[in-house]
């Protein structure tokens, strides 16, 4: 399978309209019947990553929606997420697939990065950040990606200098990177591809983190 069947979207802008536990009950044959068509196509997107990764993981998350501390009650979710997890501890980052309507896009990166993580992404960016915004720069890597994106504190981490010349990649809590669909992306025939050639050329971004995970900031491995 190489792209989304429309009849996805179609389910859930329905599911908009109606997300209550009744309808949804009415409707779950349907949805199972579409959900599995799902799990088919993102099996194919694994396949094309395992030829130049190792994947380790692939997760769909479920459609069910944690309402227990949310104002929004509604029970379930409107899109598909599925998140495929590299060959730890070695290989870093992950790649993560939301299709939604009006709202599809492709993830990668580092969303929750560990306390120990974030500190060895800070330090080395407070030692030296050429190398990251050479491959930031790349004018192949940046028409498929754009800029840095995630969330981050006001000013500048504990510990570190509110001016340093860094400060921009410092300061981030999340190091990630979004590539957004539109609806006609996600229903093309090529769609598998369109999203192997952007996951291929976040490898330099990928290769420089991984390498950075695994060392400590004199370069030595911590894997030993």
């Amino acid at each position: 399978m190489s792209n989304i069947n429309p009849r996805v979207f179609k389910f859930f802008k329905t599911l908009a309209k109606n997300n209550n536990r009744d309808w949804f009950e009415t409707h779950k044959s349907e949805f199972k019947a579409l959900e599995a068509e799902v799990k088919i196509f993102m099996k194919a997107v694994e396949e094309k990553l395992q030829i130049h990764d190792k994947i380790e993981q692939v997760k769909m998350f479920r459609i069910y929606r944690d309402v227990r501390f949310s104002k929004n009650k509604t029970p379930y979710k409107n899109h598909f997420g599925t998140a495929f997890h590299r060959e730890k501890p070695t290989l870093r980052g992950g790649y993560y697939i939301h299709l939604e309507p009006g709202n599809s896009f492709l993830g990668v990166g580092f969303w929750g990065p560990k306390p120990v993580d974030l500190l060895r992404i800070r330090k080395e960016l407070e030692l030296d950040a050429d190398e990251l915004r050479e491959i930031m720069n790349d004018p192949t890597f940046k028409s498929h990606w754009g800029a840095l994106e995630g969330d981050e504190v006001k000013t500048a981490p504990k510990g570190f200098n509110k001016d340093h010349p860094n400060i921009d990649l410092i300061k981030k809590k999340q190091y990630t990177f979004i590539k957004r669909l539109k609806d006609e992306d996600v229903f093309n025939q090529g769609f598998t591809i369109l999203i192997d050639d952007h996951f291929q050329k976040i490898r330099p971004y990928f290769d420089y983190m991984s390498h950075l995970l695994t060392t400590d900031l004199n370069g030595e491995s911590l894997l030993d």
